[in-house]
């Protein structure tokens, strides 16, 4: 296409022009489609990060871990125990934010630490536990002494403040009104894009070699002198410290959290944000996890179609948001199973016909 030849010649244009619409894009979106969703859009920024620290996990290093969500739940919980009313704790988030990510951390070098050994199948059992395990704790550490308030969660928590200006409520800025979605928006944004500058850097790093020669071949990588260990109790580390810090932002957002926020669901939802944008590369995770945050929003509308057209409604919009979600990851997997935006690696292991031929690079570090 004429434009995209036009921007591709033009980088610097095409990063201002961009820069700009994620500048307004909250306005554009609350004009167009109503103030709900900026939250949306709000929430589908936490799990861009959420899904970029599980990519480092599960799409370069090659781990499938299927209980991401407990990192999230810990980030959250530390967040909600130091900056709420349920300990009298009220911290300044610059300071939980850190120690969430941190005790993510921590939780991820205990998950990795014993199950070095295992990979695929295994792997993914043993990190299902975790996540459940977590999970339960949160559920019922309420007695007999009151430490997560079980399964009625934990409301009144502090939102993000710097100083006396606190994320609640509407603020005027030279004239224009931003609410408390709007200053969320540039805080997630914020931390996505420094997130994607980490994640990037990784990917280019000897680490992220490290991490891509342990994903095609362990025992190769080990011959080759790789501490595979101490790789991927990092893969591990740095993933969880992703998982906390999305953690502390929604707990500091929403200003509730409960144990029903970290289930099952929400691992496999967020893995399946990385398969279907593209295992391994940056803008198709970014891609899979703004589709799947937007798309079952979208789809609460087709209750209101149903009316309109039935006059009732015949089938609820939940069950068949469900159905078409399970349907578009079977076709997926049919007929792209590479996902939206495969990385160039990816894309030659399931496409060998489409690569670039028998004198191209073996290792090709940028994937």
């Amino acid at each position: 296409m004429p434009v995209v030849k036009f921007l591709r010649q033009r980088p610097q244009l095409t990063l201002l022009l961009l820069a700009i619409l994620l500048a307004v894009l909250p306005f554009l979106v609350g004009a167009s489609l109503g103030k709900s969703w900026i939250r949306v859009l709000d929430f589908a920024l936490l799990y861009v990060l959420l899904a970029l620290g599980l990519n480092i996990v599960v799409g370069y290093a090659g781990l499938l871990d299927l209980g991401y969500i407990a990192f999230y739940a810990l980030g959250a919980y530390l967040y909600a125990w130091l900056a709420s009313p349920h300990f009298g704790l009220h911290l300044p988030f610059w300071a939980i934010l850190p120690l969430g990510a941190l005790l993510a951390g921590l939780f991820g070098v205990l998950l990795g630490a014993p199950t070095l050994r295992l990979r695929g199948d295994y792997l993914a059992i043993v990190t299902l536990g975790f996540g459940e395990i977590i999970r339960i704790f949160m559920n019922n550490l309420n007695a007999p002494v009151n430490i997560t308030n079980g399964p009625q969660g934990m409301n009144l928590i502090d939102p993000i403040a710097f100083g006396d200006f606190a994320f609640k409520g509407t603020h005027h800025v030279f004239g224009i009104a931003f609410s408390s979605a709007h200053l969320y928006y540039y805080l997630f944004l914020a931390c996505v894009l420094l997130a994607m500058l980490i994640a990037l850097r990784l990917q280019d790093s000897r680490i992220g070699r490290a991490w891509a020669a342990i994903r095609e071949d362990e025992v190769a990588a080990a011959a080759m002198g790789i501490n595979t260990r101490n790789v991927k109790l990092l893969a591990f580390a740095m993933g969880a410290v992703f998982g906390g810090l999305a953690g502390g932002l929604f707990a500091a957002f929403q200003g509730f959290i409960s144990p029903e926020s970290f289930g099952l669901m929400e691992s496999i939802m967020v893995l399946c944000m990385i398969v279907l944008g593209g295992m391994g590369n940056i803008p198709g995770v970014i891609l899979g996890a703004v589709l799947l945050t937007v798309l079952p929003e979208a789809l609460r509308y087709i209750g209101d179609a149903q009316r309109a057209l039935l006059g009732h409604v015949a089938v609820d919009p939940a069950d068949l948001r469900m159905l078409l979600f399970g349907c578009a990851l079977i076709l997926m997997m049919l007929f792209r199973p590479e996902g939206l935006l495969p990385s160039r690696r990816r894309q030659r292991e399931l496409h060998p016909e489409e690569g670039p031929g028998e004198h191209a690079s073996l290792y090709d570090s940028r994937g």
